[in-house]
């Protein structure tokens, strides 16, 4: 097992950030390389990077010019969800050319904007022939890996398995531009968060000692909806957010969704999981909540129900920002915060995990596959919604699917 991973971030948004500041709890490992057309964006992250002391990473405009740096042994793809097929292309192409020496590659959630795409992501990271590792933080995340470890081995072991789960991610809407555009970033809240909450919900009702294909999704059901950001002024208020990119008079999403996904076990039993997501949501900041509940016990999980709180009086005034909570809506009242947000929102584990298998020769526990099929769940919520039914999973059509929010063509009001 080799040492030291050098690793290269493929973006320089708020989510390399948050893996930058995670990566000072990752071992064996330094960033090298940050790559990002936006040379500004890009060069503010290498100096996170040195401030943090995670790394000193070199500076590229191209996916191409970074991954031929012979100290990049592995690269994170942190940007937008409609670059990535170009970036998995580049990637290929620079191995086949024998220009790179990549052994591993890790993709943000969601893999891709709908299966099509998801399923050519696989077809070119197998044909590379490199490790791939799907990042979706929350099933590394302290409290679920804590809370899936106490119910399994006390509750499910004496009283039998869990039944029912319930996930949630709300928050007051996204951090950049691209994210609010339906085209760009694949649809709305739901392919946006509920990526989160269907992987938590199938990792906290998975038994570990069992593969994750033992679980089984047999119908979905789901709902969508727009009940803030196409309202006159929080329409203004979205053109101001992207500087006039996004009109949700014409092209709206859903700001907020629901969806329940029945599963069946190898015994047949029914397993029950319910996600909600919202941009819609004004509280203190982010919420993750979940509830993990079998026939004699529960497990309950609430971000914002932190070990510190600190409170301002309205003497007490400054310059708004996300300095206690991500997503902070207010800087004063009595304000919860996360001492680490890296560590609590499971960034820290994730990395940590992605890097000791890419070291190993490992594949992650979380892969490429399961991106993919968290991919074809999300898609087969947006079809059920549409449908306004449930439905038997996968249904036909899936592998063409693409949601009317992503075409442009979704009426709010036809609900």
């Amino acid at each position: 097992m080799s040492k030291q991973l050098g690793v290269g971030f493929i973006g320089s948004g708020f989510i390399a950030e948050f893996h930058a500041k995670s990566w000072m709890g990752v071992r064996n490992a330094e960033i090298k390389g940050v790559c990002d057309p936006n040379l500004k964006s890009a060069q503010r992250l290498r100096d996170l990077c040195i401030q943090l002391e995670v790394g000193e990473p070199k500076v590229s405009a191209s996916v191409e010019e970074m991954i031929q740096n012979p100290e990049i042994d592995a690269v994170w793809i942190l940007s937008p969800n409609y670059t990535r097929i170009s970036v998995m292309k580049s990637i290929v192409t620079e191995l086949e050319k024998g220009r790179s020496k990549l052994r591993g590659v890790a993709c943000e959630k969601p893999l891709a904007r709908n299966v099509k795409e998801a399923k050519r992501m696989v077809e070119l990271v197998k044909r590379a022939g490199l490790l791939h590792g799907y990042l979706e933080n929350q099933v590394f995340a302290p409290s679920l890996l804590r809370a899936k470890e106490i119910i399994w081995r006390r509750g499910a072991e004496l009283c039998g398995r869990p039944y029912l789960v319930r996930c949630a991610e709300e928050h007051s809407g996204p951090h950049k531009a691209w994210f609010w555009s339906g085209e760009k970033q694949g649809g709305g809240v739901l392919s946006d968060m509920m990526c989160h909450s269907i992987e938590a919900a199938r990792f906290l009702l998975t038994d570990s000692r069992k593969d994750k294909n033992s679980l089984r999704p047999c119908t979905i059901s789901a709902e969508i909806a727009s009940l803030k950001w196409t309202r006159p002024r929080y329409v203004e208020r979205v053109k101001k957010l992207t500087g006039g990119e996004v009109d949700y008079t014409k092209t709206p999403v859903e700001d907020f969704a629901r969806a329940t996904i029945v599963f069946k076990d190898e015994e047949q039993n029914t397993i029950i999981a319910e996600t909600t997501v919202s941009w819609g949501f004004v509280g203190p900041g982010l919420r993750l909540s979940f509830e993990l509940i079998g026939p004699e016990y529960f497990a309950q999980i609430n971000t914002l129900n932190p070990e510190l709180h600190v409170f301002f009086s309205r003497e007490v005034k400054g310059e708004a920002g996300e300095d206690l909570v991500e997503k902070q809506a207010s800087e004063q009242g009595l304000m919860p915060v996360l001492a680490d947000e890296a560590f609590t929102y499971g960034y820290v584990y994730e990395n940590r995990h992605m890097v000791q298998s890419f070291l190993r020769g490992e594949m992650p526990r979380e892969n490429w596959e399961d991106g993919l099929f968290v991919t074809q769940l999300l898609m087969s919520c947006y079809m059920a919604a549409e449908k306004k039914k449930k439905i038997k999973f996968p249904p036909p059509g899936l592998g063409d699917f693409v949601p009317q929010v992503a075409r442009g063509t979704w009426n709010p009001k036809n609900i």
